[in-house]
């Protein structure tokens, strides 16, 4: 996640804490980040330690929670979030399952649709409406990018994309290397086995693995952990149907 983390750094970070080595070098750093990736890759995990190391003030809001009961409260809702941004600045805004209300326009046939379109124009409309010297960043996050309308993604809305794949084997060794340096193994525990394994998983499968083995040793009223033990939590945790992640491949 190293590259993930020197890319935010540069879009989100700087901007908030060095806006002058923008000024003088006489480039804008991007208005807008987008995290895009499977889940469980560490996209909110990023978004809240890059807020952490700014100090800004996190607004936090799933795409999903601007779709609401009555018509028109949804739009007032975005207008909310930015206002109280700008009002606590410097801030950072993240949107996460940005495409609740983000995909791609088509002809609205229900109230629904419609007016998920307006929170959609309201949320353009907002990020348009102000410049650098705001102080406030938008993050975006999504499990599927192609899913996503244009107008979001044009330069000077959300001008720098990441992506967050899934772990390769190096990455995958050390998330468990990491997650299980605290936890009482069995010398027979073999990590490398699981590290190895062809199926596709994240870093919060990873963490899921790791708890659910421990947890296992708890009920069978163990304090140490043994490879039984992880193939269970490898078992319960990993589908082997891995269709959720086809569009990633």
């Amino acid at each position: 996640m190293d590259m993930q983390k020197q890319e935010i750094r540069e879009a989100v970070e700087l901007p908030l804490t060095h806006f002058e080595l923008y000024k003088q070098i006489g480039i804008d750093p991007p208005r807008g980040v987008l995290m895009y990736g499977p889940p469980g890759c560490g996209k909110t995990m990023l978004a809240k330690a890059v807020a952490h190391h700014t100090t800004a003030t996190f607004i936090r809001v799933v795409g999903s929670e601007f779709v609401q009961k009555y018509l028109g409260e949804g739009p007032r809702m975005v207008r909310d979030v930015f206002r109280l941004a700008k009002e606590n600045s410097p801030a950072i805004i993240f949107i996460d399952e940005i495409d609740a209300i983000a995909t791609k326009r088509f002809d609205a046939q229900t109230g629904a649709d419609r007016e998920v379109q307006r929170i959609l124009l309201e949320l353009l409309n907002q990020m348009d409406g102000f410049d650098q010297t705001t102080n406030v960043k938008v993050i975006m996050a999504t499990n599927r990018a192609d899913t996503l309308d244009p107008a979001l993604l044009r330069p000077g809305r959300l001008d720098r994309k990441i992506e967050f794949p899934l772990p390769d084997r190096r990455q995958k060794r050390l998330v468990f290397s990491t997650i299980t340096s605290k936890m009482n193994l069995s010398e027979e525990v073999d990590l490398e086995d699981y590290v190895a394994r062809p199926d596709k998983i994240s870093g919060a499968d990873i963490n899921a693995i790791c708890q659910e083995a421990g947890m296992h040793a708890v009920r069978e009223n163990r304090y140490i952990v043994l490879p039984k033990d992880f193939e269970k939590g490898y078992k319960n945790n990993i589908k082997k149907d891995e269709s959720e992640h086809e569009f990633y491949k």
